[in-house]
This record gives C-alpha cells, structure tokens and sequence, in this order.
C-alpha cells in the first residue's frame, strides 16, 4: 500500500466515478434489520452444491458420516462496483442463518471515502447477501458443533472488533480471510475480486467439506 500523492490522486478520481456509479444503489440493511432477515430454506438447498448426492458409483457410505450439523459458507456476490466477500453459519437443520461481513457503514459516500481513508464500519448482512440470484460463488465447510462453537464465537469477536474500512487495508475479503485461517484452512492472496478470491479458497482447500480444528 501507498501513500504517494499520484497514488491519492488517482484514487479521488476513481471515488468520484464510483459516487457517480454507485448513487442508485441500494443502502445496507441496519444491523437491526439484518439480525432479524432469515434466508429461505430452498435458497440453502439451491447453493449448497457440497450436499448434492454424488453417483451411486463413486459415493462412499460415511458420506453423511463426513459432514457435521453446522457450517460456514464462504459466499460472494456481486455489487454495483467489486463486489462483496461474507460468509453466512448456522446449524444445517436450521432455516435461519445468521451473516458476517464488513462493509462500510452509511451511504454512498462512505464507500467511496473508504477509498481514501478508513470509515466506519458494518459487521452483518448488507443488501443482497440472502438474495441467491446475487451470488457469484460459495464454499461451504461442515463442522462438529464443539468446533462450530468455537468458530461462531470467533466471528462474534472479529464483528466486535472490526470498527472500520478501508478498500485496501480492512476490507471484505480480509474479514472472511481471517475466519478462514481461524478454522485452519489455507487462504489466498486477500486482496482480490471476492469470486475470485472464494474460488481460490475453495481450489487450495481441494474442496474440502469436513473441517476440523486443532485442540486448543
């Protein structure tokens, strides 16, 4: 990361484009109102291509055996500009799911500012994010419910300490990245397209379904 004033220059000119891009754009949902949205068990079903039943040639009888009762979906969708990096977790049994995420808080303009500076910031579900005709791509992991309660705790830490946004520095895929290397998966280079950076993770994880952390 620079600071040269070309660099800075550059960067104003590109938040002045973006405001002109962005300006009808929807807000983020509050996190009062993401706290209570609920996504649709048929929205689950349709984007957890991990659950499809393999061939009856190739699929092993501990399938289900491999899977655990919660998850964490490693999710992108796209936006009016980049796009955005979140995941959403919960219990596999359970409709609700709750979302992670960091966006910048406010309108238009703190979005464009956050190209400059860091502003503050939003923890939870942004518009679109339980929206399936968004998404762009996903990667979701199984857990044990002792490691669920770990990694779910960690999220509620990383929300609770993530006041801020930066384009650059504290950005989407940085958040999400960060849950990752906490469940113990290899993580790409954070700084890139969040499809792209979703795809990546699931590539260099070979695609895992099952993790399981290490003891404490």
């Amino acid at each position: 990361m620079t600071n040269t004033s070309d660099r800075s220059g550059s960067c104003i000119l590109a938040g002045f484009a973006l405001a002109a891009m962005l300006a009808c754009t929807t807000p983020s949902a509050s996190a009062h109102e993401a706290n209570k949205r609920v996504a649709d068990a048929n929205a689950l079903a349709t984007t957890d291509t991990a659950s499809r039943p393999a061939p009856q040639s190739t699929r092993r009888s501990v399938a289900r055996a491999e899977k655990g009762p919660y998850y964490v979906d490693f999710r992108a969708r796209t936006a009016a500009s980049w796009g955005h990096a979140f995941v959403w977790y919960g219990k596999t049994s359970e409709r609700a799911v709750e979302v992670a995420g960091l966006t910048p808080a406010g309108d238009t303009w703190a979005y464009v500012l956050g190209h400059l500076t860091w502003v503050p910031a939003e923890t939870g579900a942004s518009y679109g994010d339980l929206d399936p005709d968004y998404l762009t791509a996903n990667y979701r992991v199984y857990l044990s419910e002792a490691d669920a309660k770990r990694v779910f705790a960690y999220i509620k830490k990383l929300q609770a300490s993530s006041p801020v946004w930066n384009a650059e520095t504290t950005n989407c895929t940085g958040f999400i990245g960060d849950i990752a290397e906490f469940m113990g998966l290899q993580v790409p280079y954070r700084w890139q397209r969040p499809e792209k950076f979703v795809n990546s993770l699931k590539e260099m994880n070979g695609g895992r379904q099952m993790v399981r952390l290490s003891a404490e």
